[in-house]
């Protein structure tokens, strides 16, 4: 179970690292454009908007790069195109990296089986670039559109209502839903249907995107901020990830915080949601207005409320920081966990 595990997070580790240059590149580049721009909104202007394509363009990308490097991982070139286009189709409805992932497993282990099945030497020289990715493509993207895609659209479809709901319960119930969802898949389907519900709303009740601007941009920031207060635990790669998510998190770009909750889901995303619960009922606690549809410091001039919207991110983004800490371990105590694992893979392959 220990190696099988060792595996899956290689697997993912692989995708995580391909698709790290791809957000940053765009998260920085989206960041610029916001920033120039003064507003928390889409910038105008022909400069401007080209930056904000570029941005997108990254973000748009790295989602089929993890799903096709995942699979990669696994399956070798075969699996590349079944993975990427399998977690492009995913992304279109709404699955995010969370789906890209899911995919990206499906594929690679879909093609590994189907290099099992004989073929004669004059397909085997074809199905490396031929047979494997159009049939494994075919498999999972057939999965994607016809089986994952309208149950995906349904839930999105039944939380919205939910939260349509639940408007007129406490603020601090209805805070800690927001909170958590905002920061769960960061980008992803429930963190837009939590965003939408309040960006929705903002003309007649700002204080819902009040708390949902904190809980947008304390993922990144409390990542960054934990690669700070404790860097042996991240590796040189992470803590560069973790100087760009604190760019994206003061602009409120949650999806800086994924490259960090791709390569360890299990400590990170508890940590992210914590913190941004605790962000966003700090900030509905104390009536913080947040009037643009939008989250980060940028909007601080037009928040009503503004030390309050800061004291909220503050204690979400340290939360998550804390929390995060306190579940990893430092990188060189990890090495030694897995150096035994590693000895005994290189005496099981020499009897072989």
């Amino acid at each position: 179970m220990k190696n099988q595990l060792s595996q899956l997070k290689r697997h993912l580790l692989t995708g995580t690292s391909h698709m790290l240059p791809f957000v940053v590149a765009g998260g920085v580049l989206l960041a610029l454009s916001v920033m120039l721009g003064g507003k928390g909104a889409v910038p105008q202007g022909v400069f401007l908007e080209g930056l904000w394509d570029m941005g997108i363009a990254g973000f748009t990308l790295f989602v089929p790069v993890l799903g096709g490097y995942i699979a990669y991982s696994i399956a070798d070139r075969p699996a590349l195109a079944p993975g990427m286009i399998g977690a492009y189709l995913a992304n279109q409805v709404n699955a995010g990296f969370i789906g890209a992932i899911i995919v990206g497993f499906i594929a690679g282990y879909v093609v590994l089986q189907l290099k099992r099945i004989p073929l004669s030497n004059k397909l085997k020289a074809i199905s490396t670039y031929f047979i494997l990715p159009i049939g494994g493509t075919f498999i999972v993207s057939g999965l994607v559109i016809w089986v994952i895609g309208a149950p995906i659209a349904m839930a999105m479809e039944g939380m919205n209502t939910w939260l349509q709901g639940m408007a007129g319960t406490s603020k601090a119930f209805l805070g800690v839903i927001l909170g958590g969802m905002t920061a769960f898949d960061m980008g992803g389907p429930i963190n837009k249907v939590a965003t939408l519900f309040a960006q929705t709303q903002v003309g007649t009740q700002p204080w819902l995107m009040g708390g949902v601007g904190v809980a947008i941009c304390v993922p990144p920031l409390g990542m960054f901020l934990a690669t700070l207060l404790s860097p042996k635990r991240y590796s040189d790669e992470e803590r560069e990830a973790g100087k760009a998510a604190g760019i994206m998190g003061c602009i409120g770009i949650t999806e800086g915080a994924i490259p960090f909750a791709a390569s360890d889901p299990v400590r990170v995303i508890p940590s992210i949601v914590v913190g941004g619960i605790v962000g966003n009922v700090t900030a509905f606690l104390f009536g913080v207005l947040n009037h643009a549809p939008w989250g980060g410091l940028i909007v601080l001039p037009v928040v009503d409320g503004r030390i309050f919207y800061v004291v909220a991110i503050i204690a979400g983004s340290v939360t998550t920081a804390l929390m995060v800490n306190f579940l990893k371990k430092p990188i060189a105590d990890r090495q030694e966990e897995q150096a035994p694992t590693a000895a005994s893979d290189d005496l099981d392959l020499s009897f072989d």
